[in-house]
């Protein structure tokens, strides 16, 4: 074989290796743009979602750490049943959102197109949210185990939220939330165990307050 027929197939091995290169580049790393449009295209095609939470608070000179089960059910509605502690509930019934713990003097209540609420950020689960209309300044960043942190600031939340961060699947699912607030405040919610169009009750998104307990309106505590 010459010099030059030798020279030729090498570089064009060479070619064929760099554009696969390039391909795999970019069929295993998304942009922030890709990687929004999996994580509406995956909430958008569910009616119902059941997961396991863990909800972390720091800030204003308190920690705090909760959990429980989280219930959702297109459209509009949102249950956390907390068990640490136990008896807490925040519930989202399309209409109002309900806020309770035990021991509570009273319920707290607010219609849900008010709602300012930390955990109200998980609307778009929903499927209430295009994540790209949503959000501005999106950044993409790997995460560990194949995932990744889809960044961005809220739109229209920008003198309250400075940075909502998901951590999410290659297939879209969010197994995390941070959300840094302008004050310094870093809440966090992890999830587990998410089950996908779950059989739903009626009576789940139904709130009856406590015998003697009154409801105020008014914002939900965080």
């Amino acid at each position: 074989m010459s010099a030059a027929l030798l020279t030729k197939r090498c570089c064009a091995l060479a070619a064929v290796v760099l554009f696969s290169t390039c391909l795999y580049a970019q069929k295993g790393s998304p942009s922030a743009q890709d990687m929004a449009r999996r994580v509406d295209h995956h909430y958008d095609s569910l009616h119902s979602l059941k997961a396991g939470f863990t909800e972390s608070y720091n800030g204003l000179g308190m920690t705090r750490t909760e959990s429980g089960t989280l219930l959702l059910e297109k459209p509009g509605r949102m249950r956390w049943d907390y068990d640490s502690p136990p008896g807490k509930v925040f519930l989202l019934d399309g209409k109002y959102a309900w806020s309770y713990a035990p021991g509570d003097p009273q319920v707290q209540r607010i219609q849900a197109k008010e709602l300012d609420d930390l955990r109200s950020p998980l609307r778009f689960l929903l499927g209430h949210t295009d994540l790209e209309k949503e959000m501005s300044k999106l950044t993409l960043a790997a995460a560990p185990n194949g995932a990744f942190v889809l960044s961005g600031q809220p739109k229209g939340q920008e003198q309250r939220i400075t940075r909502l961060a998901l951590t999410v699947t290659a297939a879209g699912t969010i197994t995390g939330i941070e959300i840094e607030e302008a004050d310094g405040a870093l809440t966090r919610f992890t999830f587990a165990g998410e089950q996908t169009n779950v059989p739903v009750a009626p009576e789940s998104f139904r709130f009856k307050a406590p015998s003697g307990v009154p409801v105020v309106d008014g914002l939900p505590p965080v």
